[in-house]
């Protein structure tokens, strides 16, 4: 087996977890990937990965050598699909992150027509609240949204989204619709504890006001807070992304459209260190275009 074939071996075996599944995505038997990881180990002379009964964890030599393994096997993949020709479209594995919710209602219903132009193009997508390690989930970008707090990060802005204070219809018709951030301290809210929490900054003009809402429900999870207002259970501030089909048939409503709040950035993560693969700068591209059309 060659160096890079060695390589992409041993790239699988850490995404996938195991041996036996790697050898089903590369299409051979599993005495020939675990031969073909011992010869690594041994060439290198170091011990890259770890075998318990749990499975396999990458050491941090491993960790190391798949973040570069992997941008070589994209690097020469890439270098494929440019002396064929541009036409060929993108080849390969795409692994993406992101949230649930935005994931769910902003990505997967248009994965089709990316895919239909790049017919070699398999995505792997991975939808998580948490903002997972990059490089040990093998993921080639992420879209995150709000303030990046690591500033080592290389990431990109692609787009940014208001956010509103909403309700359902039913329940501003029992508990009144609040004209002003006073008026909410009135109301029960459902708090989303990655979105803000209780504190709640507004501006209208050179005005500024902040509030400190009652919410006897708190969620930790887009889904649950969108059930909870969905149920009439309360208002909450959420992006407009959040609750976008919602907003359109009329299902919820935004109040105090004269008060605004601080926008939401949704930005492009790629792994650190590590230039961005073709496949990622075009699916980022692709998002940004229809983040565009849909505001």
């Amino acid at each position: 087996m060659d160096r890079l074939a060695a390589m992409e071996t041993f790239v699988y075996v850490v995404e996938t977890g195991s041996f036996s599944a790697a050898a089903r995505r590369l299409n051979i038997g599993q005495p020939a990937v675990s031969k073909a990881i011992a010869q690594l180990e041994t060439r290198l002379a170091v011990r890259l990965l770890l075998r318990s009964t749990r499975g396999l964890t990458p050491t941090e030599a491993g960790l190391a050598f798949f973040e570069r393994a992997k941008r070589a096997i994209e690097e020469a993949d890439e270098a494929d699909n440019a002396a064929r020709g541009a036409a060929t479209g993108l080849s390969g594995n795409l692994r993406i992150c992101a949230a649930v919710t935005f994931g769910r209602l902003h990505i997967v219903p248009h994965l089709g027509p990316f895919l239909d132009q790049n017919p070699q193009l398999n995505i792997d997508l991975m939808l998580d609240d948490r903002n997972v390690n990059l490089v040990e989930e093998g993921v080639d970008v992420a879209l995150r949204m709000g303030t990046l707090n690591d500033s080592g990060l290389t990431a990109r802005k692609i787009a940014e989204c208001r956010r509103v204070v909403l309700g359902t219809p039913a329940y501003f018709e029992e508990r009144g619709e609040p004209t002003c951030p006073a008026d909410l301290t009135q109301h029960q809210a459902v708090v989303y504890t990655l979105g803000g929490g209780a504190h709640w900054q507004f501006s209208k003009d050179s005005e500024e006001q902040s509030v400190i809402i009652n919410g006897r429900i708190r969620v930790n999870a887009a889904e649950g807070l969108r059930e909870a207002v969905l149920a009439h259970q309360g208002l909450t501030m959420a992006s407009e992304w959040m609750f976008a089909p919602e907003l359109a048939s009329g299902a919820v409503k935004a109040i105090m459209s004269d008060w605004s709040l601080p926008s939401l950035d949704l930005w492009a993560v790629f792994p650190t260190g590590r230039m961005a693969s073709a496949k990622a700068r075009a699916f980022v591209d692709y998002v940004q275009t229809l983040l565009i059309k849909e505001a």
